[in-house]
């Protein structure tokens, strides 16, 4: 697999051969290590960069992290986007499902009445700009930690759960009267 690939070369560490008197010798260097970035790595203004960052760029739209609940909807729209490599675990984008056609009507330009195929596409989309922008603020992550293609989930009455995570973030968004959350779960960082 790619990600199994990226990750033992850099746990190995690739140094630059040499050859002296017809013997070749490796320079050892330092593997790549995100545990001695985990705060950074954690740090929740990244997550609330990029999800600016996104909604501006891609949709025109300004949004904010918000202190209050999200707003309750019977019907939801959940995409996830894994992460693999020197950190493993998942971005998690969950909106009701007026939030994801609302989201969609300004990616697309277009109207929706129900969460068809292309408000999912948009929706798994979204998820995959997060998981890309967030991972991108940490150099050591964005060099050593691949993407999935995006899942989504439609429906109601269910619950996504990761057991004993290393890190968790999770913030609550607002834009007009339009709330989302942005999950960002690590269960394993090397």
């Amino acid at each position: 697999m790619l990600f199994n690939g990226v990750r033992a070369a850099a746990i190995q560490g690739r140094g630059k051969i040499t050859v002296l008197g017809g013997r070749e010798e490796r320079e050892q260097t330092m593997a790549v290590s995100l545990r001695e970035s985990v705060q950074r790595v954690s740090d929740p203004r990244n997550l609330d960069a990029s999800v600016e960052e996104v909604f501006r760029l891609m949709l025109g739209i300004e949004c904010k992290r918000d202190a209050g609940p999200a707003n309750a909807e019977s019907e939801s729209v959940t995409a996830v986007v894994g992460f693999g490599g020197m950190l493993s675990g998942a971005c998690v984008f969950r909106s009701g499902a007026r939030t994801a056609l609302k989201i969609a009507a300004q990616m697309t330009g277009m109207e929706f009445e129900t969460v068809d195929d292309t408000v999912k596409d948009g929706i798994g989309e979204i998820c995959n700009m997060l998981a890309g922008g967030w991972k991108g603020k940490v150099p050591e992550l964005a060099a050593n930690c691949g993407l999935s293609v995006p899942a989504v989930i439609t429906g109601r009455d269910y619950n996504l759960h990761v057991q004993a995570p290393e890190f968790q973030l999770h913030h609550i968004y607002r834009f007009d009267d339009q709330t989302f959350e942005v999950t960002i779960v690590c269960d394993g960082i090397q």
